[in-house]
């Protein structure tokens, strides 16, 4: 089985990342394709390649809802036809579309291959909901998927890897709900006192509890949302994980929010870029010590939070089947 999962599904972007008249870079599975809204404002994407001496698509720009190739401008169209240079004629399709779903302000995709699994129907549920209130931590990690998620569900490294930011203390596990594909983790983290710097760096830790509440909601491969609450009310981080390739995963976080009272939708105002610049500084925690670990070093100890990691490494083994776990 390709550690890369083919035919389940990825969330390639959210439609606020697609920027008007400006042609994006998607890779998945080892293949680059680039993404760009058309004239009637539906989302397209080609290989990235182009056909004449293979420029990357994604470089140029769009014009009357085409990409242009940045070398010789060739304008193409969703279906990977172009005009040659003085012939007036349009010819055959030169690339292959990258087959999207597009789901409200959600674009998903199989890459290349046959469904195997559903796309979740959570994303939709939660915008149908709460307003959205930004893109953040995007990164592209040099890391195989199954490395990064095994991350993402060890619980244990709270007061490790974010200690300097949260000064979390111990992580106090309660339970883990296996269901197959998908799963939820409840734990708690009591942190140490705030200091007056910690507010300064960052006020949206004034939000923050004494003790952390962790609820982890996991959709395998690609989805662990944290569900989360705040004196100004609820919100969701959507954590989303994509295959560049067999050694490097892309992630970025989706976060949205809910509040009925006018207090909290002032809060929510005042400290959406600080929320989501301290998701963007969690991420690149959980990026950085990816780069510190040496690969393939026997693991010797177990500890006791480590369902979730055994939950990542049971689904992986069996792709695509689910295995009901003992």
């Amino acid at each position: 089985m390709s550690s890369m999962l083919p035919g389940a599904p990825w969330l390639l972007a959210h439609r606020s990342m697609i920027k008007t008249n400006q042609p994006c870079k998607i890779s998945l599975q080892g293949n680059d394709f680039v993404l760009w809204v058309d004239a009637a404002g539906e989302i397209q994407a080609l290989p990235n390649a182009c056909p004449h001496m293979g420029a990357m698509l994604s470089a140029g720009w769009c014009k009357q809802g085409k990409v242009v190739c940045p070398f010789h401008a060739l304008q193409f169209d969703g279906a990977g036809c172009t005009v040659l240079p003085g012939s007036g004629q349009q010819t055959l399709p030169l690339l292959q579309p990258l087959k999207l779903i597009i789901q409200n302000d959600f674009i998903w995709s199989y890459g290349q291959h046959e469904p195997v699994m559903p796309i979740p129907s959570i994303l939709n549920e939660i915008a149908s909901d709460y307003k959205f209130i930004g893109m953040t931590g995007e990164y592209n990690v040099q890391t195989d998927l199954l490395s990064m998620l095994l991350n993402m569900h060890d619980y244990n490294h709270q007061n490790g890897t974010h200690r300097p930011l949260f000064e979390i203390e111990e992580v106090l596990f309660d339970r883990f709900v296996d269901e197959g594909y998908h799963s939820d983790a409840y734990y708690r983290m009591p942190r140490a006192q705030t200091s007056l710097s910690d507010l300064f760096r960052n006020p949206a830790l004034l939000a923050m509890p004494k003790t952390l509440t962790a609820h982890l909601e996991n959709f395998f491969p690609a989805l662990v949302i944290f569900h989360g609450t705040t004196f100004f009310g609820k919100f969701k981080q959507c954590h989303i994980f994509v295959p560049e390739s067999e050694a490097h995963t892309r992630t970025y976080v989706l976060v949205f929010g809910q509040t009925n009272s006018f207090i909290g939708k002032i809060a929510l105002r005042a400290l959406r870029s600080n929320m989501l610049q301290l998701v963007d500084q969690v991420v690149q925690q959980d990026a950085d010590i990816l780069h510190k670990i040496y690969p393939g070093t026997p693991q010797k100890i177990k500890l006791n939070n480590e369902v979730g990691m055994d939950w990542v490494h049971r689904n992986f083994e069996h792709f695509p089947q689910i295995v009901i776990p003992k």
